[in-house]
């Protein structure tokens, strides 16, 4: 775990490297004086109505297991996320997981499986904001390219999930040749350790219920796109609403990247490369990823420091915390 914080660090410095090299910052400070801050409230309650969606969602996923009060799976959503700002790497994305077993008697191992979904739902959402926007915007050729591969690997990451949930036992033997390298004595507690994480997936046999979920999914993002576009006003930015878009493309692509706390470096660079293909000048970018990424990230420490009295979570012991429940779990399972 240390070895992934270190790299994101190292990875965060470098990006910030090339991020600010050869601009010139009382540039930036003179762009970030004139921002018209009247744009800020709205922005905000749209992030605040992003997490509140986004909790719902993941109670959807979650139904097939257990179905969980909207209070709890707000206050766990808002402390996972903080945990994923604030530690390095994206470590934090065990959080949330961790966190609802406690509440429930949800396996941590199948809520894991939920995050997976939820994810591949993300990826489904952005991949139909990049087609729509190719109608209007062709965009780079690189990005194109990533983006289609980007759909390969998503879609072979569906048809898994589905493979496994109609045909567990198949899936199973098809794990064979990789699980022989296990010791014999922990394969009954792996088998079932890998059960746990398929009850994840359960939500995609219920085409009502997934339906949905992708819709709210869909939503999630265009009200993260609109939140750039507000954006752009604050910052007497000339931009179409297809500018926003791309950016938001670009920035769920770059911040994919294990990098330090608060997506430092990804974020700025992301902004920077993705502003420059509609000619802002980088201390414009600049200055609009530093404001950017502060409203995002604070809001969600902000949220997150408000619930974090009743999760029983804490940065300072999150390795060991998370080995204990790692154990907790294994003895469930060897159990």
């Amino acid at each position: 775990m240390k070895k992934k914080i270190i790299l994101g660090l190292l990875v965060s410095a470098f990006l910030i490297y090339l991020a600010v090299r050869g601009i010139r910052f009382e540039e930036v400070i003179g762009v970030l004086k004139n921002v018209r801050y009247v744009y800020i409230p709205p922005a905000l309650m749209l992030m605040f109505l992003m997490q509140v969606l986004r909790s719902y969602r993941w109670g959807i996923i979650l139904s097939p297991l257990k179905k969980v009060d909207q209070l709890s799976l707000f206050s766990v959503t808002c402390v996972g996320f903080l945990a994923i700002v604030a530690i390095p790497a994206r470590l934090g994305e065990l959080a949330r997981p961790y966190l609802i077993s406690n509440k429930s008697n949800i396996k941590m191992t199948s809520a894991m499986g939920t995050i997976l979904v939820e994810r591949v739902l993300d990826g489904l959402a952005i991949l139909v904001m990049a087609v729509s926007v190719y109608f209007f915007l062709p965009l780079p050729s690189g990005l194109t390219e990533k983006s289609f591969i980007f759909f390969l690997i998503t879609m072979a990451i569906v048809v898994v999930m589905i493979f496994t949930i109609v045909k567990p036992e198949m899936s199973l033997k098809a794990l064979n040749p990789f699980l022989k390298f296990i010791p014999k004595r922990y394969a009954p507690a792996l088998n079932r350790l890998i059960h746990n994480v398929i009850d994840g997936f359960k939500i995609i046999t219920r085409i009502r219920a997934l339906l949905y979920v992708m819709f709210l999914s869909g939503l999630i993002w265009l009200i993260g796109v609109l939140i750039i576009y507000i954006l752009f006003f604050a910052f007497g930015f000339h931009l179409s609403p297809v500018a926003a878009f791309v950016l938001m493309i670009i920035l769920v692509i770059g911040i994919a990247i294990p990098a330090a706390p608060g997506f430092i470096g990804t974020w700025h660079l992301s902004c920077i490369l993705g502003l420059g293909l509609f000619g802002v000048p980088e201390p414009d970018a600049l200055a609009f990823a530093v404001i950017y990424n502060f409203l995002s990230v604070g809001i969600v420490i902000t949220l997150g420091l408000i619930f974090l009295p009743f999760n029983k979570f804490s940065f300072s012991g999150f390795s060991l915390q998370l080995s204990e429940g790692q154990e907790k779990e294994d003895s469930k399972l060897s159990g």
